[in-house]
Parts: C-alpha cells; sequence; structure tokens
C-alpha cells in the first residue's frame, strides 16, 4: 500500500514524494514528526494504518503539517480487496485536494479490478525485489511469474520482472547475453500492455545502455520515464549514471541530486553520489560522501566498494583492502570485488597473491557466472597487457556491460596508450 500510493502522489504533478526506501526508515520510529520532516525536506507527513479482513480492506489516512504538528485531514477508506487499486487512487486524491493540488484529468481514479491474489505477488516481488541479494531477486522473480500466471495481462508484474533481470545482469548474477535480453523482452511486454508507466521505460533504458550500447536509444527511454513520472527516483538516478559514463558529469550531478531530493535515505543513492565523484577524479569528496553513506548503513557494500576503490586511487592501499574485505562480508564471493582485491593486490606488487584470486575466479567460473572484465582487471593489476587485452576482447564477447566503464575507469590508465585500446572503444560504440 505504501509503494502504491507513493506512486499514484508522485504522479499528480506538482509534488515532490519521497521515496519508500527513505521513508520506511521511519517505521515504528520514535521520532518526532518536526524532526522527521527536517530530515526528509519535506512540509508534510502522510500517516496510516491498513487492516484487511477477509476480503474487505480499510485504509485510515491523515495528513499531518510538519510546522505545527497539526493534523489537516484525517479520512478512512473500505472496500473490498478487488478494488483496492481504486482504493489506493482515492487516498492520493483526497491528500492531493487537501493540499490544494489540482489534478490532472489524464489521472483520473482507476477503474479497473485486480485478482487479490495477483496483487499480492507483484507486491511481494517488489518488497524482494528492493533487497538486491542474489536470493532475493531470484524469489522476486518467482513472485512476479506466480502474478503473471494468474493475469497475463497486469503489466506491472512484468516491469518486476524486468527491474529484476537488469539488477541480476548488473552484479554479474547473470551472464549478460541472459540476463539483460530476458529485462528487455519483459520491458517491452510491460510496455505493450501499458505505456504509461514509467518503470519499464527506465529498465529499457538500462537495457539500451549497458547492454545494447546504443546510447541515443537509452536517453530517449530515460526521458520518456522522467517525463510519465518525475518524482521516480530510479530513473534520475540511473539516468545520471548515463550521463557519467557520456563524460556529461554537470548533467549527471543535477540528475543525481533530484535523486537524492526525492530519496534522501537511500543508500544506494548516497553511494552513486561517491560513485559519480569517483569518476569525476575527485577522490577526497568520494571519500567523505561515502563515509556519509556508511554512517546511514554500515554494511552496505557497494558504499564499502566505491571507498576500497577511492582509496587505491589515492595510494592507500591498506585502507583500499580493508575497504574490500568489508565488502566481501557483507556480500560474499562477489567477483567484483574478487577482481578488486587481484587488481589491488597487482598495482601492490603482490603477484602470488594476485595469481590466487585468478585461481579462485577459474575454480568459481566452473559452477556460476565470472565475468571476463574482473579477470582482465587482475592482469591489467599486475602489469600483464597482453593479457588483460586478451579478457577484455572476452569481455566484449560476453557484451559485458562494464565496458561501458573504459573510458572512465582509472584502473585502465596503463593501456590507453595501446593502439588495442582505441580498438575496443570503437567497438563498444566510443569515438576513441
Amino acid at each position: 500500500m505504501t509503494d502504491e500510493l507513493i506512486t499514484d502522489l508522485a504522479q499528480l504533478g506538482g509534488l515532490r514524494v519521497i521515496s519508500r526506501t527513505s521513508v520506511m526508515r521511519y517505521k515504528g520510529t520514535g521520532k518526532p514528526l518536526p524532526e522527521i520532516t527536517k530530515e526528509l525536506g519535506v512540509d508534510a507527513i502522510v500517516e496510516g494504518t491498513m487492516e484487511r479482513a477477509g476480503n474487505r480492506v480499510r485504509v485510515r489516512a491523515q495528513l499531518i503539517r510538519a510546522s505545527d504538528d497539526r493534523h489537516l485531514w484525517a479520512e478512512s477508506f473500505e472496500r473490498d480487496l478487488p478494488d483496492v487499486l481504486r482504493l489506493e487512487s482515492e487516498v492520493a486524491s483526497s491528500i492531493a485536494r487537501q493540499v490544494q493540488m489540482k489534478l490532472l484529468s489524464e489521472h483520473p481514479p482507476a477503474n479497473r479490478k485486480i485478482n487479490p491474489a495477483v496483487y499480492e505477488a507483484y507486491l511481494k516481488g517488489r518488497y524482494a525485489w528492493n533487497k538486491r541479494s542474489e536470493a532475493a531477486l531470484q524469489e522476486g522473480i518467482q513472485f512476479f511469474k506466480q502474478a503473471i500466471a494468474l493475469e497475463p495481462m497486469y503489466a506491472e508484474a512484468f516491469s518486476g520482472l524486468a527491474d529484476s533481470y537488469t539488477t541480476l545482469g548488473y552484479f554479474s548474477y547473470l551472464p549478460p547475453r541472459e540476463a539483460f535480453p530476458l529485462a528487455q523482452a519483459a520491458a517491452e511486454k510491460a510496455l505493450s500492455l501499458d505505456d504509461s508507466l514509467a518503470e519499464p521505460h527506465t529498465s529499457l533504458a538500462y537495457v539500451c545502455f549497458y547492454y545494447d550500447w546504443n546510447w541515443p536509444a537509452a536517453e530517449a527511454e530515460f526521458k520518456k520515464a522522467i517525463a510519465l513520472n518525475s518524482n521516480y527516483a530510479t530513473a534520475h538516478e540511473w539516468y545520471s549514471i548515463y550521463l557519467t559514463a557520456m563524460l556529461r558529469l554537470d548533467e549527471a550531478k543535477a540528475e543525481i541530486d533530484r535523486a537524492l531530493q526525492l530519496d534522501p535515505l537511500s543508500l544506494i543513492i548516497n553511494t552513486d553520489v561517491g560513485f559519480q565523484l569517483f569518476y569525476a577524479r575527485n577522490y577526497d569528496d568520494s571519500i567523505r560522501q561515502l563515509k556519509k553513506t556508511l554512517q546511514m548503513g554500515p554494511k552496505f557494500p557497494l558504499a564499502h566498494l566505491w571507498l576500497g576503490r577511492a582509496y587505491q586511487q589515492k595510494g592507500m592501499f591498506e585502507e583500499s583492502m580493508a575497504e574490500y574485505q568489508a565488502t566481501d562480508s557483507a556480500l560474499p564471493n562477489w567477483v567484483v570485488t574478487l577482481a578488486g582485491v587481484g587488481n589491488l593486490q597487482g598495482l601492490a606488487k603482490k603477484n602470488a597473491d594476485a595469481h590466487l584470486v585468478l585461481a579462485r575466479l577459474d575454480a568459481m567460473s566452473k559452477s556460476r557466472y565470472v565475468t571476463p572484465y574482473g579477470v582482465a582487471l587482475v592482469y591489467v593489476g599486475m602489469g600483464n597487457k597482453e593479457e588483460a587485452f586478451h579478457w577484455l576482447d572476452k569481455a566484449f564477447d560476453d557484451r559485458a556491460h562494464w565496458l561501458a566503464w573504459i573510458r572512465l575507469d582509472p584502473r585502465w590508465d596503463s593501456l590507453r596508450s595501446d593502439p588495442r585500446y582505441a580498438d575496443l572503444l570503437r567497438r563498444v560504440g566510443f569515438a576513441s
């Protein structure tokens, strides 16, 4: 219910609506509302409860002004469970009226009904997707497939599938040639059923960017998603990543800042602020941002990973290794972490240790996907250009999405004067 109300409110126009990942941090909190609104940078809070008895759902909602803790509006809604979509729209519309927003004619209350079992499966899938671990992503896929089996025309479930497959591809849990085509097919199916959804446009843009290396198509889809729902934080976040790869750093900063406004407590968005500073080679500011992120989520693996990389570029090898170890503790046996460790050990002239990483990656490849891009990183760390280019060629054959960063990743600096590097840029779709 929280997810759907946020989505409905965000589409009304004129409202900045904070994303779920930020607001759910306050669930069950004892913090006073004025303190919460100050931290989120909002003027008002919607509170509510949901009760279910059999096939009936009752929602109680209230709107509270931040400045004086005054209740501006309260109402109770009750519907049969198949009418829950209409109930959500009515709640969103009532709240919008209370903050003197004019409802756009293209967003009338939803009239369609949905099987409660379908809707529950979809929401469970989204809940699993938000966890981002491999096991949770696979669990989410099963929930989305369950929803589709019950209701083959349910666009939102296909959108959830697309997001799950893009995430499996990004983390290299699945080979790119498996994950990204599945994501594309699911996103296109969702759009064929309902092209007004921002989420599948965002997923399709992600595929165009990371897999097709079709830069104009990716940007067009990102812009469509944002036009459909300017409050969808993930669209702004992923568009900022695309703009970073395109070397449009000022535009990228504007987009990640917008994502942060919409979801200020999101660990991944806060990490991506540090990620962009890293690729701007502003390592000191990147370190400060990533440390701030880890104060919010001490075990968040991506923040540890990028902090390790920033330390590495400053020559702080011990601190870098400590962050890679923290990443591995939070996300064991992740190929990306192991590749970073091997690259660092090569730079530190610990070639015997780097070879142990290579042996470990080779052993892992017998039972799971290991991206050749990671193997190439270990070789380039040891100064072995021939093997590095050999494995980069394999990464190209795999359509490894990490090649989108071949221009910006400082770990490839030693290869840039080699003609084979310019040829690789050309093949990926970058001008040399």
